[in-house]
């Protein structure tokens, strides 16, 4: 098992490095090939509906769009130069830009994208947010906080329970986890001591260094926070890279 292609979901108008640093270790380590996305959605108010209309964006906004994707594209491609090979692909959207991103990530093995700790649940940036990707992508999703320096293989820490979620995350981070060092595994506890439960998994994976945790991502609707519990809560803790399914 390996990771033939990764997909890394870029932000606009912001630094990846953090981001890229990961997807750079992990195509490194598999040899594999690397498409890079930029996708936002085109951000309709009162006024520019009045004057362009609901299917036509503002100019500015499709100038300042394509200025940035420029600019991530640039960024993309001097990280990944030694990759095996990449790919680079941008658009505006009328849709959710989560809908492009998983419409995209169906030709790849696994998707790279930013712990961004400005996440909310409804979000005016118009670019995908991790909660939705871990929900409709269909792909596992490597998080990786955006001060990382990469990914070591060296621990990898699972938090299992028996659900078809962890089962999957677990599944799919096999390649990973064979190249670890180390894994050890905790068992996660009912929804009662939930709390608790998610305090002592930041403690552990903090006091153990690790540098991968594999978690199933547990949805309870849109107007619910993502969980094990809050798989958002979990990644904001633990200040990892976390690869979650859904």
């Amino acid at each position: 098992m390996s990771f033939a292609t990764l997909m890394v979901c870029m932000r606009v108008g912001q630094s990846n490095a953090g981001l890229l640093a990961v997807a750079r270790d992990v195509a490194l380590r598999f040899g594999s090939g690397v498409i890079g996305v930029a996708v936002k959605q085109v951000l309709t108010h009162a006024a520019s509906i009045r004057a362009a209309g609901p299917a036509e964006p503002q100019q500015h906004d499709l100038r300042r769009f394509a200025e940035q994707a420029a600019a991530a594209e640039e960024e993309f491609r001097g990280a990944l130069a030694d990759a095996e090979r990449l790919e680079w692909r941008t658009k505006m959207t009328f849709g959710p830009a989560y809908e492009q991103v998983a419409n995209e990530a169906r030709g790849a093995d696994l998707v790279v994208a930013l712990i961004d700790g400005h996440d909310r649940l409804f979000s005016p940036s118009g670019q995908a947010e991790l909660g939705d990707l871990l929900k409709s992508a269909g792909r596992p999703v490597l998080a990786a906080p955006a001060r990382a320096a990469g990914l070591r293989f060296d621990h990898a820490l699972v938090s299992w329970k028996e659900t078809r979620e962890a089962r999957r995350a677990v599944s799919d981070a096999l390649p990973l986890l064979k190249a670890m060092r180390r894994v050890d595994v905790i068992e996660l506890v009912e929804a009662e001591a939930i709390e608790v439960s998610r305090r002592r998994l930041a403690a552990l994976a903090q006091d153990l260094r690790s540098d991968l945790v594999v978690a199933g991502a547990y949805s309870h609707g849109r107007l619910h926070e993502w969980a094990f519990g809050d798989t958002r809560d979990l990644l904001s803790r633990v200040r990892r890279c976390v690869l979650a399914s859904h």
